[in-house]
């Protein structure tokens, strides 16, 4: 008889010093920008001028490997990055998702046991075969694990911990076929940073996808393939919080776009390396996910080591950061999040991003390096 048992949950880790101060822009975030401390971050009030690239971010540009191994697009004097060995002239890693061979499924269709598929309590482990099943809506589906540990067996982390204190049954699930991993969305309501109503399909989750794992040092420099950090060089650490990703990487961009701008490439809903139907969060969503809660950026937190209370559903969790210059850093205490767009600030071209921190209800943006890595969040196409 195969014996089951019901995993115990991750304990949290200890606290880190936050290493930044948070502008209060609870009634106007237009204007208002944050300071990242020894990190890369430069400081200066945000202007209208800074938004025109804002309006163009998002597109569908995402990493690719095909047999061939140079193409030019028909459509476009921008050469496309196709190739697994090779790389283009472009700043653009890959063409079309459609045809993005990374698109395969993980999935555990081919591994049907008697557990996948009937209703479920929390997460199981076969003591006999070691398959561990994770809860999703309601019945059992098989984890297919992505990360390791080396202290010994990896229980992958409960990925409904950060959800809690919010509606769960307005949550919906999403399975990324390059990977199986399954995520958390929902439906958020709210007003933009001009007032104006709008809806959006949001992941509560941050995204997690990989074809390699750096290490701190290392640069995201293959065209080829998607990278990731994992705070301090664990991936146990991506499983809980997600990958991070430095600005080019998250536009899915030839490398060289971290050093010069590339904001001629940035596309209306652009993908980046989302899944295909799926495109990078912009600072409009932020501020429509925002209105939605009447406690502001204290509604967006989870409760689960973040002092908020969720009211959003949007669970933003304290997933801290790598700075180019000063390494991982503001686990537990900070999010950081960089939007498909580029600011101009004392004749460098700098990413503009949100960070939020978990000691404020104040959240600000901020022009910070290409070269940091921050989370990844994901919006469905409409």
């Amino acid at each position: 008889m195969k014996t089951i048992k019901k995993l115990g949950l991750v304990s949290a880790v200890a606290f880190a010093m936050l290493a930044f101060s948070a502008c209060d822009d609870s009634s106007s975030a237009s204007s208002d920008e944050t300071s990242v401390s020894s990190s890369s971050v430069e400081t200066s009030d945000l202007d209208e001028s800074s938004s025109s690239v804002d309006k163009k971010s998002s597109g569908n540009e995402t990493k690719d490997k095909s047999s061939s191994s140079e193409n030019k697009s028909s459509s476009s004097t921008k050469e496309t990055k196709v190739s697994s060995d090779s790389k283009s002239s472009s700043s653009v890693k890959s063409g079309d998702s459609s045809s993005n061979s990374k698109d395969k499924s993980s999935s555990s269709s081919s591994e049907i046991t008697d557990y996948v598929g009937l209703p479920c309590e929390g997460i199981l482990s076969d003591g006999n075969t070691g398959k561990i099943y994770l809860c999703v809506d309601g019945r059992y589906v098989l984890y297919v694990p992505t990360e390791s540990s080396s202290s010994g067996p990896y229980e992958p982390f409960d990925q409904t911990l950060p959800l809690k204190k919010f509606e769960e049954e307005r949550y919906k699930t999403f399975t990324d076929s390059r990977n199986g991993r399954v995520y958390y969305y929902l439906t958020i309501m709210g007003k933009d940073e001009d007032g104006v109503k709008d809806t959006i399909d949001v992941m509560a989750q941050n995204l997690n996808i990989a074809d390699v794992t750096l290490k701190a040092g290392e640069n995201m420099t293959d065209d080829t393939k998607i990278e990731r950090y994992c705070y301090n060089d664990d991936t146990t650490k991506c499983d809980r919080y997600g990958g991070l990703y430095q600005w080019a990487e998250m536009m899915g961009f030839n490398d060289s776009c971290n050093t010069k701008s590339c904001a001629d490439l940035i596309q209306p809903n652009h993908q980046g390396i989302c899944p295909k139907g799926w495109r990078l969060m912009t600072r409009h969503d932020f501020e429509v996910a925002r209105s939605s809660t009447e406690y502001g950026v204290h509604g967006l937190r989870s409760e689960y080591i973040f002092t908020g209370n969720n009211e959003s559903g949007l669970s933003l969790t304290g997933t801290g950061a790598y700075f180019n210059q000063r390494g991982f850093a503001d686990l537990d205490s900070a999010f950081y999040m960089f939007y498909p767009s580029e600011s101009v600030f004392q004749d460098k071209v700098l990413a503009l991003g949100q960070v939020i921190s978990r000691y404020t209800d104040g959240s600000g943006t901020a022009r910070g390096s290409k070269f940091d890595a921050f989370s990844v969040r994901c919006v469905k196409l409409k």
